[in-house]
């Protein structure tokens, strides 16, 4: 298993789009948390996006599950990069 940094793009004209379908995006979020597939996730300060990180078996099986969010589903993400991250200190340190 891996860690992957994940980060949303959001349009700053999607901000009504982004809050239609937000309670069914942390829904989605949450339960992947439960099941240990999402570590941590949460918008920029600013709004312009957000970081999500994530423990997947490789970064297309990522993929195939960043798919799946609502907010994907409904074309609220404008841009995402999926980047293999390797903490060396802190909390998530000792699952890379």
């Amino acid at each position: 298993m891996s860690i992957f940094a994940v980060e949303y793009v959001y349009d700053a004209d999607s901000a009504e789009l982004r809050n239609e379908h937000r309670p069914a995006h942390r829904q989605w979020l949450q339960q992947l948390v439960d099941e240990g597939h999402c570590l941590s996730a949460g918008a920029f300060a600013d709004g312009a996006g957000a970081l999500l990180l994530f423990v997947a078996e490789d970064e297309t099986g990522l993929i195939a599950l960043l798919k799946q969010d609502p907010f994907a589903a409904v074309g609220a993400i404008s841009g995402m990069k999926t980047t293999a991250w390797k903490p060396a200190l802190g909390a998530f340190s000792d699952l890379s």
